[in-house]
């Protein structure tokens, strides 16, 4: 088995990568509706001419250069780029306004910007002309932003700066100690922060990690489906310095729209995703399985029966022929939709509701759910075969994590992996980072095998009017499971009982109302539609204590987004903004 290496900085893993693999595919993404690729060769000349292009401009090493762009592969670029040339990257969402834009230029100091696109530059721009940033780069024509500032297209730039890969990988100086990115937060509540992530810590995240791939799963042509926002700690660690550690492949995909045809298409052999996509694919594949008729319902059931008693470790000789059914029947149709040689499908970025993982165990594709901050890499665990795989937990820490249970259950974690602290924020850092330790915030224990098991976030915890303490992401992750459910979003801080906020999920109203006669615009207000609603929560209260049970709802204007400013660009929802919003209506279900 091939060990994993150790470097001493990012950029100096890439041209080392690089130089490996030669002319042998890297970068993928569809175009004229054929995937093409840039070789690892290709992508190394570009990353060494758009450094040295940075440093004419005039930029300084340490100088923060802020990247704003869809994934694609000269997002990659860039951000090696940056690096290359000693400057700091600073990748930010795609889904930014121009006062988000501001925020973060006047907070960073960038001293430049890249950006995709003209459609992209339109909320940037005027932000831009406010700030310090003294020049822009479109990897696309700036249309309509010429003459605003100095702008610089990113061909002219790469084909006036020939670079030498070999000097350019050899000047490399960085430490691991050293600041590779700041990456900003995308904020539940209040501004975003900019999280200082030098070197080391993506690197001990993609060591970790690697080591499970390589030990678990065995290191093979590994290739990835980059879905995430690159923008993200989550995507940026493992959708692209992990593939970049084992010399694989990143096919860049086309959004959700074309996310299932996409993966069909690429065959990855692994996939980082957040839960809610999962859930949302639990729903289809279910959907299309009853379609099918009772015959592959039943047999749905019975993968579903069968992996609940295997993983509480009751196997039985007596589901073996059902079993070797499955196996010749459901599983490798749905395995097909994943593409065939799925090894892992990563889960992060918020906790997973243990059904969710047990359905996809149950065909076949083991989700192995981690768990992890920006402010650590961002990746603290994960579950993996050979830790014994627990649905409710989030694995044992990564190699050279510690991990301690604070006495007030918070979940402290120590190592390489974790920040440097707040971008000139020392009042914030100072909270996060007490004698070594990261307070996470988060509420866990740690089982018999060395297993974190996450119970909520600290401060997201609703506490009742009794003092009693409830996890409103557990009953809203069962509130979503049901399929008359969309979003979900449960009230009751120092209240005498649970609240709901629901999105009634899109599919499943339009089948009820063409099914019920009733006119898609006037459901909300049908007492049959709100009776089925009811049942559907009353379903989950059947499984939840007197506590956690959600007395009352009401329904939600429109779906939670983040054009509406009620998610987070990585899925999480925005609890005071929405609560804001609906603050009178909750208050309301509180009276008579």
């Amino acid at each position: 088995m091939r060990a994993i290496e150790k470097f001493p900085n990012l950029v100096t893993m890439f041209f080392a990568r690089a130089q490996e693999k030669g002319d042998a595919p890297f970068l993928w993404r569809k175009s004229g509706g054929q995937w093409q690729s840039l070789s690892w060769a290709e992508v190394a000349r570009q990353v060494a001419s758009l450094a040295a292009a940075l440093k004419a401009q005039g930029l300084k090493a340490g100088d923060p250069v802020m990247l704003v762009s869809e994934n694609r592969p000269e997002f990659c670029i860039a951000d090696l780029a940056i690096m290359a040339a000693g400057c700091i990257s600073v990748p930010t969402y795609t889904t930014n306004t121009t006062r988000d834009h501001q925020h973060i230029l006047t907070d960073s100091g960038a001293r430049a910007v890249i950006v995709s696109t003209a459609r992209l530059a339109q909320a940037l721009m005027p932000a831009v002309v406010r700030s310090q940033a003294a020049f822009v780069i479109g990897m696309e024509p700036l249309r309509g932003a010429q003459g605003t500032c100095a702008c610089h297209l990113w061909s002219d730039l790469l084909a006036a700066h020939p670079a030498d890969v070999d000097a350019i990988a050899a000047a490399q100086t960085a430490t691991r100690n050293d600041q590779a990115c700041i990456i900003y937060t995308s904020g539940t509540g209040g501004a975003p922060r900019g999280v200082m992530q030098h070197h080391g810590a993506i690197l001990a995240n993609v060591e970790g990690a690697g080591k499970v791939v390589a030990e678990d799963f065995g290191w093979g042509d590994e290739v990835f489906l980059s879905f995430l926002p690159l923008s993200h700690a989550y995507e940026h660690s493992a959708g692209q310095f992990l593939p970049m550690l084992l010399g694989g492949q990143i096919y860049y995909s086309e959004g959700l729209e074309k996310l299932a045809s996409n993966i069909e298409e690429t065959r990855p052999t692994i996939m980082v995703v957040v839960p809610r996509l999962f859930e949302v694919l639990r729903t289809r594949i279910m959907k299309s399985v009853e379609k099918q008729g009772k015959f592959p319902t039943y047999l749905m059931g019975q993968a579903i029966r069968i992996a609940a008693k295997e993983q509480a470790g009751r196997r039985s000789i007596v589901d073996l022929p059902m079993k070797a059914l499955l196996s010749r029947t459901l599983i490798p149709k749905i395995r097909g939709r994943f593409g065939g040689r799925m090894k892992a499908l990563v889960s992060g970025g918020a906790p997973l509701n243990p059904d969710v993982g047990l359905f996809f165990d149950a065909m076949g594709l083991t989700l192995h759910q981690g768990y992890g901050q920006t402010e650590a890499g961002p990746i603290i665990s994960c579950n993996y075969p050979s830790a014994g795989i627990a649905m409710d937990t989030v694995g044992p820490p990564l190699n050279g994590v510690e991990v301690r249970i604070a006495e007030d259950g918070e979940i402290l974690v120590r190592g390489e992996l974790v920040m440097h602290g707040y971008w000139r924020n020392p009042a914030e850092t100072e909270k996060a980072l007490r004698d070594g330790w990261l307070h996470t915030g988060d509420i866990g224990e740690i089982d018999g095998k060395g297993r974190i098991r996450i119970t909520d976030r600290k401060k997201d915890l609703i506490v009742n009017d009794k003092g009693d303490n409830v996890s409103p992401q557990k009953v809203e992750g069962m509130l979503t499971l049901q399929s008359e459910i969309g979003q979900a979003m449960v009230h009751g801080d120092r209240r005498p009982y649970l609240v709901g906020l629901l999105v009634p999920d899109a599919e499943w109203t339009r089948e009820w109302a063409i099914e019920q006669g009733v006119a898609l615009d006037s459901v909300a207000a049908n007492a049959a539609y709100q009776a089925a609603l009811r049942a559907a929560v009353d379903r989950v209260n059947d499984d939840l204590s007197v506590l956690e049970r959600v007395r009352r709802f009401i329904l939600a204007d429109e779906p939670f987004a983040i054009e509406n400013e009620e998610m987070t660009p990585s899925m999480k929802i925005r609890r005071h903004v929405i609560r804001k919003r609906y603050a009178e209506r909750l208050d309301a279900l509180y009276k008579g």
